[in-house]
């Protein structure tokens, strides 16, 4: 029996998408960037994910161990 995963792929990518985009419109960057974050992540919804989980707002530069 054959299971189709891509249903699957694409609902939890479609949650994560939807939980960034409400961390972007709930965080403090200035509203230019929350639109810019947004349009990214709805046009490219897994790039999108992804770039905005390692560059997005609210992101710190330089961490320290």
């Amino acid at each position: 029996m054959l299971f189709d995963y891509n249903g699957i792929i694409g609902l939890i990518i479609l949650v994560l998408d939807i939980w960034a985009i409400i961390n972007i419109v709930k965080s403090g960057a200035p509203d230019t960037n929350k639109i810019l974050w947004v349009v990214i992540v709805i046009l490219l919804p897994l790039i999108g994910l992804i770039l905005w989980f390692f560059l997005g707002p609210g992101k710190k530069r330089g961490t320290s161990f």
